[in-house]
């Protein structure tokens, strides 16, 4: 047996035994998965050293005032609510549908994408890293004609286990690539609505560097190019975590320079939103992603490139 068929086997098990945990968390209930999500948040602080490192420098930069044993308590509630987002994937993409909705406590907001479709207009959902995202594509696919781009894990196994949880609900996902583009315009001069990860870095060549709580990060600049060709209305749809409960979904008017024909502004105007979003409950962002790597790789030689040393 060569090392390639014994590594496409130790990938092919791993997926067999985390879908199959995704499968039997779906039959628990909201409540019982918060409770384990409360056991497992403060080890995966205190064990997963990466994830924690990573989150308090995050929580240092955009929380300056915050003292050492405030910020190591908000990364504490912000790990337990991302173990929360990881444990409740097989709610979202695997529980009956009419289970999935009943966990849905409240929608704020349906009429900026009534209107705008009745309006001829397409939709961008910006929808940030926040809550569970998967539950807003989960109302958003089931109630909306809807497209989202889709890039496929690295474990490839899971591939199909993904795509249907997403596709489920009648959710269109296409390449993130030129031909997912020409998609996600042709779906918004239907009137239909689209779904942006606005918070997640571009490849080189795909971004611009705009302030996000003050610092640069890099953004896409995919979102001008749609607006511009097609005049679509832009909001911010989060699904926030009402803790053992359920979810309230909320769609949020956009920051005005999203509309900027300028990609700087424009994507100032994205992080904007996803600021926005952040402050409904800023325990529930994921902290743990390295928002501003890019800027590292970019200048090298900044004079505190030491506030970077884990990026």
């Amino acid at each position: 047996m060569t090392q390639q068929t014994v590594e496409s086997d130790r990938r092919f098990s791993k997926a067999s035994a985390i879908s199959w945990l995704w499968r039997y968390l779906s039959r628990w209930p909201l409540s019982r998965l918060w409770r384990v999500s409360s056991s497992l948040g403060p080890l995966v602080y205190r064990f997963n050293k990466r994830e924690r490192e990573v989150t308090e420098r995050n929580l240092e930069v955009v929380y300056p005032e915050l003292s050492c044993s405030e910020r190591k308590a908000f990364a504490q509630q912000s790990l337990r609510h991302s173990t929360a987002t990881m444990l409740e994937l097989g709610h979202a993409w695997m529980a009956e549908p009419h289970k999935v909705e009943a966990g849905i406590l409240a929608v704020y907001g349906r009429d900026k994408l009534d209107s705008a479709r009745a309006e001829g207009r397409g939709v961008i959902v910006l929808a940030p890293h926040f809550g569970n995202w998967e539950v807003l594509n989960f109302w958003l696919s089931s109630h909306f004609p809807f497209t989202a781009m889709y890039e496929p894990p690295k474990i490839t196994a899971l591939d199909p286990v993904i795509r249907h949880g997403r596709e489920r609900m009648g959710a269109s996902l296409v390449p993130t690539n030129p031909r997912g583009v020409a998609a996600l315009l042709k779906a918004l001069k239907r009137s239909e609505a689209i779904g942006i990860l606005p918070d997640q870095e571009p490849d080189w060549g795909s971004g611009v560097f705009a302030p996000f709580f003050g610092r640069d990060a890099y953004t896409a600049t995919l979102l001008p190019k749609l607006v511009a060709r097609t005049q679509a209305r832009v909001v911010t749809g989060v699904a926030l975590r009402i803790p053992g409960k359920g979810f309230e979904i909320s769609f949020l008017d956009a920051d005005e320079r999203v509309y900027s024909d300028d990609d700087v502004i424009s994507a100032t105007g994205v992080n904007a939103c996803v600021e926005a979003a952040i402050a409904l409950a800023p325990t529930q962002y994921q902290w743990e992603y390295k928002r501003y790597r890019k800027v590292v790789q970019e200048q090298q030689k900044l004079p505190n490139y030491r506030d970077y040393r884990l990026y």
